[in-house]
């Protein structure tokens, strides 16, 4: 019988392979789609996650279509201070989902990552997009799907 190894293993930052994943957010949920998509981006779905290497990037589509339940469409705010007196801007999720949904999908994925240096480098490997096409074929992105974000 052979040994088990009792030494755990920490993935380098130069051995890590990211894979790109594409998400079709039509019909999904905003929060329950940003935790599994947050999580992706870390890197936990991986059997080799270590938490101070990225994980992998995301491209998620339909951004203009997701689902927020309840009342937070007119009640939920996202707030921007541009640092000067009177310099606050306030806007509901209603006028973004009109204007700038991927601002919407974006915001609510980036607030469940780390905060700091590590958490701004994993942001970079998320891509928002309203429509359907997307400028990522060459990096051969592979569908994911969360059927628990579709309810």
């Amino acid at each position: 019988m052979p040994l088990l190894r009792r030494q755990t293993t920490h993935l380098k930052a130069a051995e890590h392979q990211p894979s790109w994943h594409v998400v079709d957010a039509d019909g999904m949920i905003l929060g329950r789609l940003a935790t599994e998509v947050a999580s992706v981006l870390m890197g936990k779905h991986r059997p080799d996650y270590t938490p101070n290497v990225m994980g992998d990037a995301v491209v998620v589509l339909n951004a203009d279509k997701i689902k927020l339940t309840g009342n937070k469409l007119v009640a939920k705010s996202i707030k921007r201070w541009s640092g000067y007196p009177g310099g606050l801007k306030v806007r509901t999720y209603e006028t973004l989902m009109a204007s700038k949904p991927e601002m919407v999908v974006e915001e609510a994925i980036t607030r469940m990552l780390p905060r700091g240096r590590l958490g701004r480098r994993i942001r970079r490997n998320l891509r928002v997009i309203k429509g359907t096409e997307h400028g990522m074929a060459a990096q051969q992105p592979k569908a994911l799907d969360f059927p628990q974000a579709r309810r």
